[in-house]
């Protein structure tokens, strides 16, 4: 009796014992996994937001497999399709272009992988295929730069106002003009005389911006899709001989650190905020779709807008 009381006391430490060696493998097996395809490094903005969704990913625990689009939808897809074979938890993407998704992401939803989508939306008749879209209103970043015009420039006849667009088919590109259109054409003598897309990079901007300088000499405001496009632009500008800031009126959007410099130094007008620091967000929504929990289709980011009289005062409260 009283070796089968030992036996039995034996067999419960080895067990006690072998459940305490295996805790860590298990806990380690439940680290959260997020794939998450960024759009590239095309602007401080973006630099920003990637530091920012890698620094939240290791604050919060979670494994990130990161892949970097170089601005190439095909890019992104392919990273997609990567991540499905890893059998990762989540995956999150910033779509380069709103359309040609649904393939992929129905091959996410067929393996049961929930997809975030962040900064940038997408155009689907299912909208079954992501769980939510975190980040800015652009339609609204675009209505408060055409509100701060016409709120701002004094009009003695008409104003010529050349548009620098972002990448063709991205989501900013689209609603910001969206918005920007919609609210300026309440003034007649507001007109957009020239527009064409700077892909939000600044030498783009700069390139596009000689041409239009080179068609048109009475250029009076610059509409910026980007703040980077904005700052190639002032160099644009400048090399014409003109003065950024009091020749050609600058309006732009994103509010990064650039901007703040060139409106302290009397360069640029107006930025309008798009925060590109969703990183912890991000983190929170993965656990919370991990954990079953329902979410809006859409969670948008609360934002400003900062005039030149503004920047140097709130120039060092920037993070990005």
């Amino acid at each position: 009796m009283l070796k089968s009381r030992r036996n039995l006391l034996s067999a419960v430490v080895i067990g006690l014992i072998a459940s305490a060696v295996a805790m860590p493998s298990f806990a380690a097996e439940k680290k959260l996994t997020l794939g998450f395809a960024q759009v590239g490094a095309e602007s401080e903005w973006r630099t920003a937001n990637t530091t920012s969704i890698k620094e939240a990913a290791k604050a919060a625990g979670i494994e990130l497999k990161f892949s970097d689009a170089q601005q190439k939808q095909e890019n992104q897809i392919k990273a997609i399709r990567s991540f499905i074979a890893q059998k990762v938890d989540v995956i999150g993407f910033a779509p380069v272009v709103t359309t040609g998704w649904d393939t992929v992401l129905k091959e996410a939803k067929a393996a049961k992988i929930p997809v975030i989508l962040t900064d940038r939306s997408i155009e689907t008749k299912d909208d079954s295929l992501y769980v939510t879209m975190i980040g800015s209103d652009f339609t609204e970043e675009g209505r408060k730069a055409g509100q701060w015009l016409l709120d701002n420039y004094k009009a003695q006849g008409d104003v010529n106002i050349v548009e620098l667009q972002g990448t063709v088919g991205s989501a900013p590109a689209i609603e910001r003009q969206k918005g920007f259109m919609e609210v300026i054409k309440a003034n007649p003598k507001f007109k957009v005389t020239r527009s064409q897309t700077g892909d939000f990079t600044r030498a783009k901007g700069k390139e596009v911006m000689e041409a239009f300088l080179k068609a048109d000499p009475n250029i009076n405001v610059l509409f910026a899709h980007n703040d980077d496009m904005a700052i190639g632009a002032i160099q644009a500008i400048e090399a014409a001989g003109k003065k950024p800031g009091k020749d050609i009126i600058i309006v732009s959007v994103d509010a990064v650190k650039g901007a703040f410099e060139a409106m302290m130094a009397g360069k640029l007008n107006v930025t309008v905020e798009c925060n590109p620091q969703l990183g912890p967000q991000l983190m929170d929504i993965v656990k919370q779709v991990k954990a079953g929990k329902q979410l809006p289709k859409r969670i948008n980011t609360k934002e400003g807008i900062f005039p030149m009289e503004t920047a140097a005062k709130e120039f060092p409260n920037r993070k990005y």
